[in-house]
């Protein structure tokens, strides 16, 4: 992988984490969602529109397809997460997507898109998602699942876990999902990657508004609460995932997409407690994984 597209990804996955910690300070719902994409599309509108000048008028019948996709996909991406931090634990949910988003992007980028993986560079992202794992305190949550202690209360407990791996996984498929539709509108299509996430944020407000006018109490209500952190995410967050977009054109989609989880070991340095968990040992042997396996993905 160039040196260039590590250095997007590291910046990118540095302001990963930073905007996550915002999200989950503000512990907002769909409404904070709705928000956040109001304010991006307010926000970089100049960069947006700079972007879009002469450029959009030619898109035909694909590469609109492709962004309403996105949109659509992202959707469905943010509901199903937090629908998983309705019915379970985050930190169930958190490091079942994280982990198995990036080792499904990569399939799909080899199986659908063409590209090829070495041995070092399978073995790069095995690393990167076994330290996402250690990193999210994985071990356990499996212990959890597992060793389940007799009685009604363990057995809710397990059940609550068993839905919290489902719904991670199903992040993690509509992660690996976004994943691969922005990287084929970017390389294949070649859609600028400022136009792929404006334009993604634009569409995702008309499929998000028709809800939120049915709740419009709710809607006020989050505004008061969360506008703060949905400011300060609307401002890194497409900062963030236009790099990686960047990156993409740099570099095969299966070593950027397993990369870019770099930005749990920023989390955890930056002492965001995303999950909870204070195991320094398991930490720092994430921390090695995923250094080791961005490491071998760079040169395989």
């Amino acid at each position: 992988m160039p040196a260039a597209a590590i250095a997007l990804v590291l910046a990118a996955a540095f302001l990963h984490a930073l905007w996550n910690l915002a999200a989950k300070r503000a512990g907002g719902d769909r409404h904070f969602v709705l928000l956040v994409a109001i304010f991006i599309v307010v926000l970089w509108s100049p960069l947006g529109l700079w972007a879009a000048w002469g450029v959009v008028p030619d898109w035909g019948r694909a590469q609109w397809a492709c962004i309403a996709v996105s949109a659509a996909t992202h959707v469905v991406y943010f509901n199903v997460l937090l629908r998983g931090y309705r019915e379970a634990d985050l930190t169930v949910v958190y490091p079942v997507a994280r982990g198995t988003g990036p080792l499904l992007s990569s399939a799909a980028a080899v199986l659908l898109l063409g590209e090829t993986l070495s041995v070092l560079g399978l073995a790069g992202v095995c690393a990167v998602a076994g330290g996402v794992f250690l990193i999210a305190g994985g071990p356990r949550l499996l212990r959890e699942l597992i060793h389940a202690a007799p009685g009604l209360e363990a057995r809710h407990q397990r059940l609550r876990v068993q839905r919290g791996m489902a719904w991670g996984a199903a992040t993690g498929v509509c992660i690996a999902a976004y994943t691969v539709i922005d990287g084929y509108a970017v390389t294949a299509l070649a859609i600028s990657p400022i136009l792929v996430d404006y334009f993604g944020n634009l569409l995702r407000i008309a499929f998000s508004l028709p809800a939120a006018l049915h709740d419009r109490a709710a809607v006020r209500a989050a505004w008061q609460a969360t506008w703060r952190w949905a400011l300060l995410v609307a401002v890194l967050s497409p900062a963030a995932y236009v790099m990686v977009l960047y990156a993409m054109r740099l570099a095969p989609l299966s070593h950027v997409a397993p990369a870019r989880e770099v930005s749990m070991l920023f989390a955890a340095l930056l002492g965001g407690r995303l999950l909870g968990e204070a195991d320094t040992r398991l930490r720092l042997a994430g921390a090695a994984f995923i250094a080791a396996g961005v490491a071998a993905l760079s040169l395989g």
